[in-house]
């Protein structure tokens, strides 16, 4: 419990200080007419209450990801801990701060465009492309895996076929109406629930006095069952993503960014809901090596459910907190990947409108999400095991991207530009490593994929190097 305590303090110690820190970087203003008021539509750009833009960040960015995750990065041991910490503070929180601020600062503006902004037209337009696709597929995504469980909980009586119809009508309505019509009534009360999910367990932690592992000399290596396929460098970077920090944060921001209502609520908005993940995947990496006794007792439950984490979050959770655990199951697993999958959809078709400048009536709203809904209920047909694991590293990828567009900015605007400059080479070397040794990248072996992805890391900062000496060159 003391390593666990620790990270606990270290990831409150970091909003307290270290967010304060950041924001005085960016350099907010209190006086500032924040987009939420200069560019009201009553749609997209609404104001809200800051607690609300908060609960709704959090709910947008966790999904499950937190919960699966953790329970996933659980099984290399307690380093597992360090990579959530580390990486929420240092890397997520910042990454998603900056995302949403200079958002703010731009009007609203989706996320290609700030890249664009920062990293030339060029990139601009590759990650129009692609983050608009990786929309659809988190959206479809978050179509199958509700409407599973959602047939299983009907035992069969309703189709897949009715319930996934079910969930694209939901859909629908969620992207194409006003923000406060429907995410920003009922999304506050999700994001709240899944918080106390997480709460929840960690109050049974205490109460059953669970013996979570320690991070010491001896535990300090990877546990996983099959270490040699799954180092943690940098398996598991990519395996905990929501937890520690992920590209499809930096999608989410600008949805919030339209509707805060003064620059100063950002840090709590931003930084604060990447501080709440990170101790929501905390627990919940805590309770997975804890409940079945241990990480290796772990990895023979998920190796034996085909490493499936809802199986362990229903066990837990029904074992903990019986009928209340089976509530919360139900909110969290069925609803909160809703909850994402929507706003998924609603962030590519923002990304579209700022592509082409479209003005956001109700008619456009319509020509634009129709297609991206068609093109998502076909995706919602195929089997993803295996495109999924693509998304996870282009997730990572993207989360790359924007803190060195981040990193841009802060270059340009002649600020400290370490803060983001660090944890975009480190996860560009991820990534690089990743792709080149993991089994549905080129799986090769370690011996040659670190040291071939760390030279693809170098290259890519002497490109940056370079864009930005003649960037300062053009400007100047």
């Amino acid at each position: 419990m003391i390593t666990f305590s620790i990270c606990l303090l270290i990831l409150v110690a970091g909003y307290v200080v270290y967010s304060r820190y950041i924001q005085k970087v960016f350099g907010v203003s209190k006086d500032t007419p924040t987009p939420a008021y200069t560019q009201q539509d009553g749609v997209d750009y609404v104001p809200m209450h800051w607690a609300k833009t908060l609960l709704i960040q959090f709910l947008n960015i966790a999904g499950l990801g937190p919960i699966f995750g953790a329970i996933a990065g659980a099984m290399w041991g307690p380093v597992s801990f360090i990579w959530i910490v580390l990486g929420c503070v240092f890397a997520g929180a910042v990454h998603d701060y900056f995302s949403g601020m200079i958002s703010l600062r731009e009007q609203g503006k989706s996320i290609p465009e700030i890249i664009g902004a920062y990293l030339g037209q060029g990139v601009k337009q590759g990650m129009r492309v692609f983050t608009v696709f990786l929309m659809i597929v988190v959206g479809a995504v978050f179509i199958v895996g509700p409407a599973k469980i959602l047939y299983g909980i009907s035992q069969g009586a309703i189709s897949m076929n009715v319930w996934v119809a079910v969930i694209f009508v939901y859909y629908i309505l969620a992207t194409v109406l006003p923000i406060n019509t429907i995410i920003g009534k009922i999304y506050p009360l999700f994001g709240a629930l899944l918080i106390f999910m997480a709460l929840a367990i960690f109050g049974g932690i205490i109460y059953y006095s669970m013996p979570i592992p320690e991070l010491n000399i001896a535990s300090f290596k990877n546990m996983h069952s099959n270490p040699d396929a799954f180092p943690i460098f940098p398996m598991l970077f990519v395996t905990v993503a929501c937890g520690a920090i992920s590209g499809f944060h930096a999608t989410q921001s600008p949805l919030m960014a339209r509707c805060i209502k003064n620059e100063t609520e950002g840090r709590r908005v931003f930084y604060g809901a990447m501080i709440i993940e990170g101790i929501v995947a905390l627990i919940w990496a805590a309770i997975g090596m804890s409940f079945f006794g241990g990480v290796s007792q772990l990895q023979d439950v998920m190796n034996e459910h085909g490493g499936n984490a809802a199986w362990v979050v229903d066990t837990i959770s029904r074992t903990m907190l019986g009928k209340l655990g089976a509530v919360l199951v139900l909110l969290g697993v069925v609803f909160a990947p809703i909850t994402s999958g929507d706003t998924a959809f609603r962030s590519a078709r923002l990304i579209i409108a700022d592509m082409f400048s479209i003005p956001q009536k109700i008619s456009q709203r319509i020509l634009i999400s129709l297609p991206l809904f068609g093109i998502g209920f076909l995706l919602s047909q195929l089997d993803f095991s295996i495109i999924w694991r693509y998304m996870a590293w282009a997730n990572q990828t993207l989360a790359a991207i924007v803190l060195w567009a981040i990193t841009s900015y802060l270059i340009q605007h002649a600020k400290p530009y370490w803060i983001t400059l660090l944890p975009a080479i480190g996860m560009t070397a991820v990534c690089c490593v990743y792709i080149l040794v993991a089994p549905e990248g080129l799986a090769l072996s370690m011996n040659i994929g670190i040291p071939v992805g760390l030279i693809l890391t170098a290259s890519i900062v002497l490109v940056f190097t370079k864009y930005i000496r003649r960037k300062k060159r053009n400007l100047g």
